[in-house]
Formats: structure tokens, C-alpha cells, sequence
């Protein structure tokens, strides 16, 4: 392990120690409500099409899927995997998932810090088709030489921005490509280069800023992050753009003779990633992560306003304003209309008093599509007067439709929090 690896896994084992790494769920915390059902949900989303595939492949191959973890911290990759359902399951079915018993292989996690992984043996080492192992991916691909290999290397939530230099990158992607000998998926997961959480650290000059110096601050509530704010631990990590990620796969392409092909590429947590929350690179961000997990949580009722968005642009970067702005308007126009539903609804008539106003012409269809869904959800349950029914069902509904409206309106070029893209070797 190298002198830099051991100075950043320190940043992991305090997370781990501090208890807030639980697998609990909450307003905060590593599982929040938004890390559960809407970064996990946008994952397994655009993920979905493509897992389908491989494990059909697989089925028709008489075999069963493997998975590489790289970077599985306490098993995060198998859960969100484990969760991935189908869509077109129908109504009366119980089992839902994809990824069952007769599906699975063997899952096999990869990290290099010891606290989370004896946090994920003791979750699932009792599993049999699960194994852990300590292991640096950032120095190649941690498999030995006659090993078998992987249908699905996986990375989650930044995992693969731990590749501060692009060779050792290049050097992963070639290294799995080489030792592919017919077919496999690999998810990549960074940290999106323009994310608005980091606005600060925009650049035209992507060679300026290939890294950004990340604190885990997220992980305590304000007044306490402000207090330990000297002894906060912080990671090296790279920021990544779609055109940068295309070109890795390029590279590596290109030194092991095999097409690495993108599938696909998505930003997840336009507005919700950690760090709009505590501010920490952007003075103008808002704790929508917040009012989000708010939306989602048992019996609370939640300020609307606290949703709204103020997009502040920076100077020089038309595009991304353009954009930011764009689903911003979209984002807060949901959020007003709901508020009017809210207001103009009469549970004792189940009608609404008032007119709704009609969206904009401008108005793109997945808005107008939550618009209407939100809509027949306050006409159905807005008159249920046992449990709450703004509290626990049309809040959440907002949130989901929020959720819909911002997963549908990126463009995967590196504006989340997150930036992923998807890859297929296939030899055949």
C-alpha cells in the first residue's frame, strides 16, 4: 500500500468509527433518504437495461453471473445491485429482482480499507456465494493470474475518482479488457467535473483542475462539522467530464487492441449531491439534500419552499448555465404546482376549489407528465384522513416525481455529483 493510499483511507475509518456509516436510514447519515431511494434508485435505473442483458447472456450460456466490487466499502455495490428490480414484473408476483439465488455466481468485493470491510463481513460473511478481499484497484486489477474471471466489474459512488493520475485508469480498463475473453459489463463511477456543489472549481482548462481536494464533512451535522472542521480528513479525488471518461476508454482500447464501447453515461444528483448541503465549494448552494430527505421521511410534514432552487451562474460558462437553469425552472415549477394542489384541494368535496394553471407550451413532457401524476395522487388521497396522507404518501410522491424529472433531464456530461459511465467488452 502506498504512503498516499494510507493517508486516505484514514478519511474512510474515521466515517466508519463515527457511527454514521450505520446501514440505518434517515434524514442523515451515509444511507439517508436520498442516498436510498434516489441515488440507489437513479443507479439501478439507468443500470437496469443493461444487467437485464448481461444476465439473459449468461442464462443463454448456462452459467451464472460473477461480480467484481471495486471499492465495495461494507458491500454498498451488492445492495445496490441486490436491488435492481423488474419492471415488467407483474403485480402478483412476490419476487421482483433481478439479481436472485438461481442469477448469482459469485460476488466478490474489493477495498482497501480494513474497517469497512470487517463492517461487510460481518453483514454477509455468513453469505456463501459473497467473498471480501483487501485489495488497491488503483494499482491494477486485483485478481491473480489463473483467476475467473468477472462478467460485471462494478464501481459505486466515486469509487473510480481515487484514479488521480488517468494512467492507472487506463491501466484498469486495458488489464480487464485483456483478460476478457468474451463478454463483460463495467459500471465507472466519478465525481462529476461540473457539479454545482463545486461550482467554485469550474474551469474552461480541464488540466487545471483534474483533482479537487474533497472533505468528508458531510457526515456531521453543522454545528459539529464546524467545530471539528480541523480535523476533518480529506481525499485526493478526480473530477471527470464525459468527454474526459470517453477518452480513458480510448486509451484503453487502444493498448489492448479491444473496444471498450460506452453504453451509456449519466450524471445522478444534479442538485442533491452531500455538498450542497454543507456548502463547503460553492457559497451559493442550498441544503436541498435536506429538504429532499424530508420528503421521504415518516410523518414529517415538510416546507415546500425549502425545495425551491436559486440557481446562481457563474461568468463564462454559458452552456452550463443554460442548462442548470433549464431544469431548475423545471425542478421548482413541480414544486409550485404541487403547492397549488395542495391549497386548492378539499378533502370533504375530494375536488379543488380553485383552477390549476395550465404549464407553459415550453414545458418539457416528463414535467408535464409529473404534473399530471401528481395531480390524480392529491385527488386519491388527499380526502384519506387515516395516516397522514400529505405526510406519507403525496410527499414522497413528490419526491419520486422530482426524482423522475431530474434523472430524465440529464444529459450525462459530468453536471452530478456523481458521473457514470457504462461500458461493454464483447469480443464475440
Amino acid at each position: 500500500m502506498t504512503k498516499k493510499s494510507q493517508d486516505q483511507m484514514a478519511a474512510y475509518s474515521e466515517a466508519a468509527k463515527s457511527g454514521l456509516y450505520a446501514k440505518h436510514s434517515g434524514m442523515t447519515g451515509k444511507y439517508d433518504n436520498v442516498r436510498r431511494l434516489w441515488e440507489d434508485e437513479i443507479t439501478r435505473f439507468f443500470l437496469r437495461p443493461h444487467l437485464h442483458d448481461l444476465i439473459e447472456r449468461c442464462r443463454q450460456s448456462m452459467r451464472r453471473v460473477r461480480i467484481l466490487d471495486l471499492g465495495c466499502g461494507s458491500a454498498d455495490g451488492y445492495e445496490l445491485l441486490a436491488g435492481v428490480r423488474d419492471r415488467d414484473a407483474d403485480l402478483r408476483q412476490v419476487e421482483v429482482n433481478m439479481l436472485t439465488p438461481e442469477v448469482l455466481g459469485l460476488y466478490r468485493g474489493v477495498d482497501l480499507n480494513e474497517d469497512l470491510l470487517a463492517q461487510a463481513a460481518e453483514l454477509y460473511g455468513h453469505h456463501p456465494k459473497m467473498a471480501f478481499t483487501q485489495g488497491d484497484f488503483s494499482q491494477g486489477l486485483p485478481l491473480e493470474k489463473d483467476e475467473q474471471l468477472f462478467d460485471l466489474y462494478f464501481t459505486s459512488f466515486g469509487t473510480c475518482s481515487h484514479h488521480n493520475d488517468d494512467e492507472t485508469a487506463i491501466r484498469l480498463l486495458t488489464e480487464i479488457a485483456e483478460r476478457t475473453a468474451e463478454h463483460c459489463l463495467i459500471h465507472c463511477d466519478w465525481l462529476g467535473r461540473y457539479s454545482y456543489e463545486w461550482q467554485s472549481l469550474w474551469t474552461h482548462d480541464i488540466a487545471q483542475q483534474k483533482n479537487m481536494d474533497y472533505v468528508v464533512s458531510y457526515i456531521y451535522e453543522k454545528a459539529e462539522r464546524e467545530a471539528r472542521r480541523d480535523e476533518l480528513q480529506h481525499l485526493t479525488l478526480r473530477l471527470i467530464s464525459r468527454r474526459e471518461a470517453e477518452a480513458i476508454a480510448g486509451e484503453a482500447s487502444k493498448r489492448s487492441g479491444v473496444n471498450i464501447k460506452p453504453l451509456c453515461f449519466y450524471d445522478r444528483s444534479l442538485f442533491t449531491g452531500r455538498h450542497m448541503d454543507t456548502g463547503d465549494y460553492n457559497p451559493h448552494a442550498q441544503p436541498i439534500r435536506a429538504a429532499v430527505n424530508a420528503l421521504h421521511e415518516v410523518n414529517l410534514r415538510t416546507d415546500l419552499n425549502d425545495l425551491l432552487i436559486d440557481y446562481v451562474p457563474k461568468p463564462g460558462f454559458d452552456f452550463l448555465n443554460r442548462y442548470f437553469e433549464h431544469v431548475q425552472l423545471c425542478w421548482n415549477y413541480v414544486v409550485h404546482y404541487v403547492s397549488e394542489l395542495l391549497v386548492s384541494y378539499d378533502p370533504a368535496s375530494r375536488a379543488f376549489t380553485d383552477e390549476l394553471p395550465e404549464p407553459p407550451a415550453a414545458c418539457p413532457a416528463v414535467v408535464t407528465e409529473m404534473l399530471d401524476r401528481m395531480k390524480r395522487v392529491v385527488e386519491g388521497t388527499g380526502w384519506y384522513g387515516m395516516g397522514l396522507p400529505r405526510e406519507n404518501i403525496i410527499e414522497p410522491q413528490l419526491g419520486y416525481a422530482l426524482r423522475y424529472v431530474v434523472s430524465h433531464l440529464q444529459q450525462g456530461q459530468g453536471c452530478g455529483h456523481g458521473h457514470v459511465g457504462i461500458f461493454e467488452i464483447n469480443r464475440s
